[in-house]
């Protein structure tokens, strides 16, 4: 039976809702991992909590701890185009780390991490035409992830202008860089909270419901994978 790893940064309430009580619950080097099983696979849910570090370090133990084949991420984003408004619901192509910068030392990219031909790192491209197959409506997107909020439109203008990114957020490059590292396949569905002009305030006020849309589609994906 296939083992799915779930990684959830603040969006667990979403979990809880579409999924009801696990079949066990326990606190794994200080994760909270829930333990759901489904007609056709095994779902492991972790709740890393916000930003890269905790997001390699949640994504690493679904791994090593329990094994899992495929580690799914889904959750509310920023938008950084107009095109990106509340609650449009995409499938990340490829990320860039835009905190990570290595240009002063070494002749490549802001963003670019050794061994990459530049600086953006892809998903799993099977998984990304899979998702699109099953619902064409999701839009296929560049995402600007750091361990930062971005807010307001003139950094949100200036993030898609300096990497042509679609949305922003906080765990993607933990997760994918650490997915690589090991060999296991990843998958990101995100729905966004906050648009060109909205920040913490249009944040808190969209999550509960941008969380739920995005867990309803990514649950249809891995369910038909």
């Amino acid at each position: 039976m296939k083992k799915i790893g779930m990684l959830v940064a603040v969006e667990l309430d979403a979990v809880l809702s579409h999924y009801g009580s696990a079949v066990k619950q326990e606190l794994c080097s200080g994760f909270p991992v829930l333990h759901y099983q489904m007609e056709a696979y095994s779902l492991y849910v972790i709740n890393s909590g916000l930003g890269e570090l905790a997001a390699a370090a949640a994504t690493q133990l679904l791994i090593d701890r329990y094994q899992v084949e495929l580690v799914v991420n889904f959750g509310v984003v920023g938008g950084l185009t107009e095109e990106m408004a509340q609650n449009r619901t995409c499938v990340v192509e490829k990320l860039v780390h835009y905190d990570f910068d290595i240009s002063r030392i070494d002749p490549v990219e802001p963003g670019q991490y050794p061994g990459y031909p530049d600086r953006f790192v892809p998903t799993s491209p099977n998984l990304v035409e899979r998702a699109l197959a099953l619902h064409p409506e999701l839009k296929r997107v560049v995402c600007a992830s750091a361990d930062k909020f971005v807010d307001g439109r003139e950094a949100k203008t200036a993030l898609h202008s300096r990497y042509g990114a679609d949305i922003c957020e906080m765990e993607a490059a933990g997760m994918v860089l650490t997915c690589h590292r090991s060999g296991v396949p990843c998958l990101l569905i995100k729905t966004v909270a906050d648009g060109m002009d909205g920040g913490s305030e249009e944040y808190y006020a969209q999550v509960r419901s941008s969380a739920a849309i995005c867990l309803e589609i990514t649950d249809r994906i891995i369910r038909d994978l």
